[in-house]
């Protein structure tokens, strides 16, 4: 069941609700529906593939408060905001949350399901880009202290000459500590590890904080 992509439909309107079920099933996607933010809450466990289709304004917690709950839990599901109250503020304050679309009622069906689409792609996306990264923390996990520090400066473009230098070592044991490296983490190609690098979201970490000799 988790595997499979749902379109989560949230909406305190129950004939919304069950028209939004039917369009959504006669296109062959699977489709939850519920009738809060807090019923979808109780009733959802994080890492279900999908996408949520979200009404703003409903009793209790808002659509945006959702949102903004998922971003504190960081839980990641692309959002399509619907509403039939739309504004300019609440379009600005849902995409800045992280909205894929704001959708106004009424909608046009095949604009809807075009958005739902486009949802599910991102979120494939996202999923891939999320395994990459468990992949390639674990991969530096298993650098030493030493192999990571080699790891960023040579991705920051430091030559071996200047890694030795700074780590007080020869160039030969840059050139050892750059072997295991590339090895450790299965790169095949300084271009490879640094875009390894930059998946990891440490390329751009400060070197100069590194360069003390004796670490």
């Amino acid at each position: 069941m988790g595997n499979k992509a749902t379109v989560f439909v949230v909406d305190d309107d129950q004939a919304m609700r069950n028209s939004l079920k039917w369009l959504i099933e006669s296109v062959g996607m699977n489709v939850e529906v519920f009738g809060s933010a807090d019923e979808f809450i109780r009733n959802y466990y994080p890492g279900r593939a999908g996408c949520l289709l979200l009404d703003v304004r409903m009793p209790g917690m808002s659509g945006i408060e959702l949102q903004e709950y998922f971003v504190e839990q960081q839980i990641r599901i692309p959002v399509i905001i619907i509403t039939g109250h739309g504004d300019v503020p609440m379009a600005v304050r849902a995409m800045k949350v992280g909205a894929v679309d704001f959708i106004e009622k009424p909608f046009n069906d095949e604009l809807l399901l075009d958005s739902i689409r486009n949802a599910l792609i991102i979120d494939v996306e996202q999923r891939s880009l999320q395994a990459e990264r468990s992949e390639i923390a674990a991969r530096l996990a298993a650098l030493t202290p030493r192999e990571h520090q080699v790891m960023e400066m040579v991705t920051n473009g430091r030559a071996n000459k200047e890694i030795a230098l700074a780590l007080g070592v020869s160039a030969k044991t840059v050139e050892a500590h750059r072997a295991r490296v590339m090895e450790k983490m299965q790169a095949n190609s300084l271009a490879e590890l640094v875009k390894m690098a930059m998946v990891a979201n440490i390329f751009n970490e400060r070197i100069e904080n590194n360069d003390d000799p004796s670490a």
